[in-house]
C-alpha cells in the first residue's frame, strides 16, 4: 500500500516524552508519510519547533495568533490538509483541555476544526494515568470517536512504576501504516459476503433464583468487532451474555445468560457462518444443583460443588463442516504459553490472547491489547481503542482466512 499521498499532522504536547517525537516524525517520513508538525506552547520547552522542521520539512506551527499563519486561515488549512491527526504525546492537560473541546491555542483548535480522524497517545505519571479525572476524559474521547493508542506500562522519568509511557516511535509508526490499511481494507469491504457468528460478554451460572457466578468481562470487545465485522461489509449474529450494551447497527443479536443457553443459540445459527469468533468470557463451571429457593445465611461456610460447562470454541471447531474458528484467551500470565497450548488442543484456525493483568486493559476498559498466534505465525497488535483493535484483528483473519 503506498503511503506516499497520506498526510499526518503530529500534535506535541508538553511532556517529557516530547523528546521522542522527532524519531516519530523520522520514522513516520521513513514509511512515506507526509508529516505536518503543530506544537503547544509548553512542548517547545522540551524540544525546539527548528529540530522538527528539520526532520519534517515543513515550518512548525505553534501559535494561534501568527498574522502570517492566520491570515490564510493556518488552523482551518492544518485541520483540512490532515488525512490523520497524532497527538504525541497526548498529556493529561492536554487531554482535558481536547475532552473540554478548548480552542485555547493551536493545537486545542486544530482538533476540533479537523474532520480527520485523531489518535491520542497517552503520557503520564502512573498515578495521573489511573486518576478518575483522567479516566474519565478518556472514556468520554473514545466514545466521541477518537482513538487511542497506549499508553505503555514501565519506568517513568518521575522514577515510578505503571502505566502512562507514551508508546515508542516505531510502535505509533506500524500503528499509522496499519491504520491506513484497515481504513482502506474497510472501504473496500473485505468482508462483503461473508457471515460472521461472534460471543460476547460474561455468562452467568445460577446459584439459586438472586445469586450467580459470572466475571468482570463487559462485552466491549466482542461488540466492538460485530461492529467493525459490520463495517467491513459482513452479516453478522451476535451472540451476547448480560451487559450494558448497544446493538451495533446492523447487527442481529441474541441475548442468553449461562453458557448452556451460549451453546444452544451458537449451534442453533452456526450453519453456514464463514467465520466464528469465540470473544464471550464463558464461565468454565456451574453450580450441579441450583437451588430452588433463595439459600438462607446459616452456616459460617458454605460448600458448592462445580461441574464442568460445555467447551463451545472446542464444539464449534469439531463439526464437520467448521468455519474459520478465531479463539480468545484472557490470561494474567504467561500468555503466549497458555494461548498456543489452548490454539493447539481446540484445533482453532487463531486465537487472540490479552494480559488482563495489565492496568487500563482488557476487562471494563475501553482499551486492549493483543498477542495473536496461528499455527504458521503470530503478530502483536498494540494497545488502542477496542474498535481500531477489532478492525486490526479482522483484517489479520481476512488475510489468514484466504492462506488457509
Amino acid at each position: 500500500m503506498s503511503l506516499t499521498n497520506k498526510n499526518v499532522l503530529l500534535g506535541i504536547g508538553g511532556g517529557i516524552a516530547a523528546y521522542k517525537s522527532a524519531d516519530l516524525v523520522r520514522r513516520l517520513k521513513e514509511r512515506g508519510f507526509d508529516v505536518r508538525v503543530v506544537m503547544s506552547q509548553s512542548a517547545m520547552e522540551f524540544i525546539t519547533p527548528l529540530t522538527l522542521q528539520a526532520l519534517s520539512g515543513h515550518p512548525v506551527a505553534s501559535s494561534l495568533l501568527d498574522p502570517a499563519a492566520e491570515a490564510a486561515m493556518g488552523h482551518i488549512e492544518l485541520a483540512r490538509w490532515a488525512d490523520l491527526v497524532i497527538i504525541a504525546p497526548a498529556t493529561a492537560n492536554l487531554l482535558a483541555r481536547i475532552n473540554a473541546g478548548m480552542a485555547d491555542e493551536l493545537i486545542t483548535t486544530t482538533c476540533l476544526a479537523t474532520e480527520a480522524p485523531i489518535a491520542l497517545c497517552p503520557a503520564m505519571n502512573q498515578q495521573m494515568y489511573r486518576n478518575l479525572a483522567t479516566q474519565a476524559n478518556l472514556a468520554s474521547l473514545t466514545a466521541r470517536g477518537f482513538t487511542l493508542w497506549g499508553p505503555a506500562s514501565g519506568s517513568q522519568a518521575c522514577g515510578e512504576v505503571g502505566p502512562g509511557r507514551m508508546l515508542g516511535p516505531l510502535d505509533i509508526a506500524e500503528l499509522a501504516t496499519q491504520f491506513f490499511a484497515t481504513h482502506d481494507a474497510v472501504e473496500l469491504k473485505p468482508l462483503a459476503g461473508q457471515s460472521l457468528l461472534i460471543t460476547a460478554g460474561p455468562t452467568r451460572e445460577a446459584i439459586d433464583p438472586v445469586r450467580y457466578i459470572s466475571n468482570h468481562s463487559s462485552g466491549k470487545m466482542g461488540f466492538a468487532l460485530a461492529k467493525a465485522a459490520a463495517d467491513m461489509g459482513a452479516t453478522v449474529t451476535l451472540v451476547s451474555g448480560p451487559v450494558n450494551l448497544s446493538t451495533p447497527e446492523g447487527v442481529t443479536r441474541i441475548d442468553v445468560e449461562s453458557a448452556q443457553n451460549m451453546l444452544d443459540a451458537v449451534m442453533d445459527n452456526i450453519d453456514k457462518k464463514d467465520i466464528f469468533i469465540g470473544c464471550a468470557a464463558v464461565a468454565d463451571y456451574r453450580i450441579s444443583d441450583v437451588a430452588t429457593c433463595k439459600i438462607k445465611k446459616s452456616a459460617e461456610e458454605m460448600q458448592l460443588a462445580l461441574v464442568r460447562n460445555p467447551d463451545i470454541l472446542a464444539t464449534v471447531a469439531s463439526l464437520p463442516n467448521r468455519p474459520f474458528v478465531v479463539g480468545f484467551a484472557a490470561e494474567t500470565h504467561d500468555v503466549e504459553t497458555y494461548a498456543r497450548d489452548k490454539l493447539k488442543r481446540k484445533n482453532l484456525n487463531m486465537i487472540a490472547a490479552n494480559d488482563v493483568s495489565v492496568a487500563g486493559l482488557g476487562f471494563n476498559a475501553d482499551a486492549n491489547a493483543l498477542r495473536v498466534f496461528w499455527p504458521q505465525g503470530s503478530q502483536d497488535l498494540p494497545a488502542t481503542d477496542k474498535l481500531t483493535l477489532a478492525r486490526q484483528l479482522l483484517s489479520l483473519i481476512v488475510k489468514e482466512k484466504t492462506n488457509t
